[in-house]
This record gives C-alpha cells, structure tokens and sequence, in this order.
C-alpha cells in the first residue's frame, strides 16, 4: 500500500533500475557537494593567515570567501535536486 502511494505521487519509480540510478546519481552529487565544502573551508583556512600575515592593515580574506558562496549555494540546490526537470 505505501509503496503504491509512493509511486503514485513520484517519490518512486515503477522501474527498479530507475530508482538503482537516481539513487547512484544522488551519491555523485552528495560526494561532489562534500569535496567542494571541504576545498571551501580549506581555502579558508589558507586565506586567513595569507592576510594576516601579508597584509595586517587590511582585511580582505572574506570577499572571496563570500564570493564563492553563491556558487556554493547553487551547487547545494543542484545536489538536493532542485534544477532536475521531473514531471509529476
């Protein structure tokens, strides 16, 4: 009964392969996601003592910082799913 409804409301597909390749698809997208959080914060984490070191009297680490967010936040919503073009 529960997986009748799932199907019925998309959240499932009929064909098993189907969902063996959205799931596969998911984990790409989730494991490219943790690799560009963690080249973010280890940027970060160079960036910070870059400035201080080189430049004490002005503060600038975070422009890029904040600079790459809005890619961060798109690469964010595409692994969530957010730009795939599935019909209801």
């Amino acid at each position: 009964m529960a997986m009748e409804r799932m199907m019925m409301e998309g959240l499932m597909h009929p064909d098993p392969q189907a969902n063996a390749a959205d799931a596969q698809r998911s984990r790409q997208r989730r494991s490219a996601l943790i690799n560009h959080i963690l080249a973010y914060m280890a940027t970060a984490v160079v960036l910070v003592p870059v400035n201080f070191l080189l430049t004490p009297e002005t503060v600038w680490f975070y422009i890029p910082l904040v600079a790459w967010m809005a890619p961060l936040a798109l690469h964010v919503a595409y692994a969530m799913g957010m730009f795939d073009n599935k019909q209801p």
